[in-house]
Formats: structure tokens, sequence, C-alpha cells
């Protein structure tokens, strides 16, 4: 976004989960004053450090669907990075309506409070799940019709459409990034959190959903910012659509088996069958993603090699916590 180039205030909500605290810092050493909007419901005060320069955002601890809380944080602010989200997928399983007050209400209040306050940018982070069980590989953004299958995927589509119709009719430049499966530092739900979790309970056994056959793309959150980042300098169509994802695919089997290996190779992985690991998982994803390649940006880390520096990143952390210390 030209306006963060420039230096003016932005606000980033989700501030404090695992994608937004590596925004946060590099938004650090771009913009005037970045202010973090997060519930903490799986954000974390301590995934907000101080940039290289020692500068620090400020937290408001806020629900966006009470947006009588964080009114007065939208003013004055240049942009808004939008990336609270449900970090667990399958929770909408069981309560059909968080995703829809987590997902889509919030992106209206989040909307809203911009356009009472003349924020002119927002960059939201959507997901690859709005394509649904794609036939095409790589999938473009031009592919359609849009039929997702989790109620996470439909929350996301339907957030993307209110986020092009106030890019329409309130005058909002909108980027808007489907996500490939994002992993590094601070997660708190997904695959390797999973896994090493259930390896913890049970380390003579490794339960793994679905055939192993899935499989699908993993970009290191370092590569997703940077990625963010150059397309909201370098696109300024009134809604810019890109995929960030990678050039190849893992699968599940591959993950589960470097799990184990990293944990000395001795557990038993067992699947539970099936194309999918639960319902409204999308067995194969695989993004195309020349739209933004066509600005500059290319990852540094293929699927595999994002997948293997996690786990070493993972294994670290609980060699330090086990040691005493603490994990940062």
């Amino acid at each position: 976004m030209a306006s963060t180039a420039l230096g003016s205030a932005t606000v980033v909500t989700g501030g404090a989960g695992a994608i937004g605290s590596v925004l946060v810092r590099s938004l650090l050493d771009r913009a005037s004053e970045v202010r973090v909007i997060d519930n903490l419901s799986s954000g974390r005060k301590e995934h907000l450090v101080p940039s290289r320069a020692g500068r620090e955002a400020k937290l408001f601890v806020a629900d966006l669907k009470e947006p009588t809380s964080y009114r007065d944080v939208f003013q004055g602010a240049g942009s808004v990075w939008h990336l609270a989200t449900i970090s667990d997928i399958r929770k909408g399983m069981s309560d059909p309506s968080i995703d829809l007050e987590e997902g889509t209400r919030a992106t209206f209040h989040v909307l809203e409070a911009m356009r009472r306050a003349d924020v002119p940018r927002i960059a939201f982070s959507s997901s690859s799940v709005v394509y649904g069980h794609a036939t095409v590989f790589p999938t473009p953004e031009e592919y359609g019709p849009l039929l997702p299958e989790s109620l996470y995927g439909a929350a996301k589509l339907a957030a993307e459409g209110l986020i092009s119709a106030y890019a329409s009719s309130y005058g909002i430049t909108a980027h808007i990034f489907r996500f490939a499966n994002v992993i590094g530092p601070n997660m708190t739900h997904g695959i390797l959190p999973d896994l090493f979790e259930k390896l913890r309970r049970d380390p003579t056994r490794l339960e793994v959903l679905g055939d192993g056959r899935q499989a699908k793309s993993y970009l290191r959150t370092e590569d997703c910012v940077d990625g963010m980042l150059l397309a909201t300098e370098r696109s300024h169509e009134p809604v810019n659509l890109f995929n960030l994802g990678n050039v190849d695919q893992i699968s599940v089997r591959e993950i589960g088996e470097k799990v184990v290996a990293a944990h000395g190779g001795k557990a038993r992985i067992d699947y539970t069958g099936g194309e999918r690991g639960w319902v409204g998982d999308v067995p194969r994803q695989l993004l195309a993603i020349a739209r933004i390649q066509a600005l500059g940006w290319k990852p540094r880390w293929n699927s595999a090699e994002a997948v293997d520096h996690t786990i070493e990143e993972m294994m670290g952390a609980r060699r330090t916590h086990a040691a005493g210390g603490h994990r940062v």
C-alpha cells in the first residue's frame, strides 16, 4: 500500500497471531505507527516483538464483533491489514455460527469502521479454500465457479464479496490474498502442531487423518508476508486479487514421515482412511501464482523446505522448553 510505504499509521487485525505478528514486525519499519487489534483467543502478546530498530506496536485487546470497543483505533490510519480469522477451521463443523460471526460479520464491522474513519486501503487474508474442490491445477485466480466446501471457506468468500462491494461503493482500494497453507513460528493450529501434539500424548503412534495422499502447497510465513507487502506496493487497481502459495506440493504422508523422523523415527503411522482428512477438507491444493510472480515475488523455500524448516523450529522450541528456557 502506498500509504504504508510513505509512513502513515496502519491497523492490523489479528496482529498477535502467527502471520499477523510477522507482518507487524515488517510494518514497524514502514509505518509511522502500527496498531494491533486482537482478542488474544489464539494470538499472544509475546508474539509482538519489537522491530530491529526497537519500535513496538500498540496492542488493543478487543473483539471485532464489538465495534464500539475499537472504533477509535481506525482514526487517522492510512491502511488496514485484516488478518483476524478462525485459526481452527474444523470448529465450524460443531458450531456453524462461528465462521459467520468471526469471519463475515467481523469483516463487515472492520469495513464499517474504515468507512466511518475514511481509511482508504485494506489488505485481506483470504484462503485457497474458497476454490472448493478445484478441477484445474495449478488453480488461477480466474477459476470458477467458487464452491467452498467448508463454512470457513464460505465465510472467506463472503468477506471477499463485502470487500469488493465496499471498494466499489466507497472508493476503498483492496488487496485480497488467497493463501495456501502458511506455516512458521507462533502457530497454534494446523497439521504440524496437531501431529506434534499427538506424538506428545503417545510417542509410539501417530494418527494421520485421511489416507495420506492429500497433497497441498505450504508457504513459510516470511514468504507470505513478503508477498503481501510487495503486492500492496506494486498493484493499484481498485480490487487486487492474488493467490499466495508455493510452486509445488507435499503430501500428508510425507509430512507425517518427517515429523516421526524428527521424533526419533520409532512411532507407527496409522491412517484413518478416506480421501479427505475431515469433512470440508480439500484433499488437493496447488495455486497458480504467476500473477504475483509477475510483480517480482517468489518464495524462498519450496513446500518440503518450508515444512523441514518449521519442524526444526518446533523441535528447537521444545528442547528449549524442556531445558527450562523460554520460547521466543
